[in-house]
Parts: C-alpha cells; structure tokens; sequence
C-alpha cells in the first residue's frame, strides 16, 4: 500500500472546496494558479510543514488556529505527483500538479487532533 499523502488546509477553505469538488490552494495564502501545484506532505513532515506555515518560529503557536488535516489517496488522484526538493539536495516533498479532487480526499481531522495522536505515537511505552 502506497503511504497517504497529507495536505494542512484552514477549515473554511475546505469547507468551500467541498462544495466545487476541487480545493485548490498550494500552501498558506497561495493558489495551485499562482504556485502551479498543490505542496503536499508525507505523514513524518506534517510537524515541521506546520511550524513553518503556522508556527510563531519556535515551534509553538500551530494549535487552535483552525487548520484541518486532508488524507489524501495517492491512487485517486488524475494528476501527477513529483517528489521535490525546494533546494538542491534538500528534502523532498511531494507536489500534486492539478487540483485536489474532494473525492481523493479520505479522510479529515482537525489538525490539533491528528498532532496529539501523532505525538502519542512518538512516545515511548
């Protein structure tokens, strides 16, 4: 099974995207028209996307503000995903070259949700 692609979106513009069947935002205060295509995140660089878009720059300052976690299946989509990196030798995440389609989306989750789950996990027993 391919691993499920994650895209951090604010609440209200999904909730618009739910009702034109595409959303169509790249990442914080970008269109996929202005970016040329949608950032997207693997579940290990969720954390990190979040504090950057979101956070006060030390690490804090992501919660409460409304975002929702998409889940997105990567065999829904009609586009193409490249692996990028945004600098030579850099990280790479995938990039979806196209609208996301509201009916790849599988799942959604309030993103202090999916942070606290995700913060258990990480923890040892």
């Amino acid at each position: 099974m391919t691993e499920p692609l994650l895209d951090l979106a604010e609440a209200p513009l999904w909730e618009a995207a739910r009702g034109t069947g595409t959303y169509e935002m790249s990442t914080r205060g970008r269109t996929l028209q202005e970016e040329g295509f949608i950032h997207l995140s693997l579940p290990r660089q969720l954390p990190g996307v979040a504090r950057t878009l979101y956070g006060d720059g030390n690490g804090d300052g992501v919660a409460g503000q409304g975002l929702v976690v998409l889940v997105v299946d990567p065999a829904r989509l009609p586009g193409p995903v490249r692996f990028e990196a945004m600098k030579p030798g850099g990280e790479e995440f995938p990039h979806l070259y196209g609208p996301l389609p509201v009916s790849a989306v599988v799942e959604v989750r309030p993103f202090d949700d999916w942070y606290d789950d995700r913060r258990e996990e990480d923890e040892p027993q």
